[in-house]
């Protein structure tokens, strides 16, 4: 299936969701304002149980090539997808899992000192979020929305302070995460598309974010689809309005992938 290159907005991005064949995808998994609601912090999120069962049906109809791509540690993800344990690549790309092993941690942790320091943003505003991932820090201002060009001057006096560790600083929405360059989830997902149960499968990618660019980018060199939710991003195949609507999509072709009618 060729990828769409005008988006399909509402009900008709439904229509197109729901004529995928589990048995010929791999369905790859942006969490947060995708498959989940933004919460007030990245702690304070809810996963529902019919969001569970969906997952689990889907990963039984596509042979196990469902997997979760998130900016989330794979170990945090687990906790709150408990007991569903998903193939994930995690980090934005930094830990990877393509099965129910153990998850690999791809790209050494930032310095501790340097760590430290980052988090001091949250003795500045404790409405800031610290977000400490070992091979990342993210920092969260979504709840101190004035504290934004603060931060920026933040991180970048941080970094500047540890000239011989070189960063990059990934935009989100509402946080700034402080990571090692080359680490995206685009390379991640290349990867992972040539891995069993992956491999030969057309991926179907939804994202949300600026931090999904680098998987649609690499999207047409999989043959791969991509969808959004809200945002518009080149060559999608439809956009989604909501998390909510995601999870009724993933409902959809978990119900037709049964009865055989994908």
């Amino acid at each position: 299936m060729d990828m769409l290159t005008q988006p399909i907005v509402n009900d008709a991005v439904m229509e197109v969701f729901a004529r995928l064949h589990p048995a010929k995808i791999a369905i790859l998994l942006d969490v947060d304002g995708t498959l989940i609601d933004i919460g007030p912090s990245p702690f304070e999120v809810r996963i529902s149980d019919d969001l569970r069962v969906s997952l689990q049906r889907l990963l039984e109809l596509t042979g196990g090539a469902l997997a979760l791509v998130s900016g989330r540690p794979i170990a945090d993800l687990d906790r709150l997808f408990m007991p569903l344990k998903l193939p994930t690549i995690g980090g934005h790309g930094a830990e990877m899992r393509a099965h129910g092993s153990e998850a690999v941690i791809a790209v050494p942790s930032l310095p501790q000192a340097l760590r430290r320091q980052l988090a001091q943003a949250e003795k500045h505003d404790p409405a800031i979020v610290v977000e400490d991932k070992g091979y990342s820090l993210a920092l969260h201002f979504r709840n101190a929305p004035q504290q934004e060009h603060w931060l920026l001057h933040h991180i970048a006096t941080c970094c500047a302070a540890f000239p011989n560790d070189t960063t990059e600083v990934l935009p989100g929405k509402a946080m700034y995460e402080v990571k090692r360059p080359a680490v995206n989830k685009g390379e991640s997902v290349r990867r992972m598309m040539r891995l069993a149960p992956f491999a030969g499968r057309m991926p179907v990618f939804v994202g949300d974010d600026v931090t999904d660019e680098s998987v649609f980018q690499v999207l047409p060199d999989l043959g791969g689809m991509g969808f959004s939710v809200t945002r518009q991003f080149p060559g999608l195949a439809g956009t989604f309005e909501s998390p909510a609507h995601v999870r009724q999509a993933l409902q959809v072709l978990g119900a037709n992938g049964r009865m055989g009618r994908a």
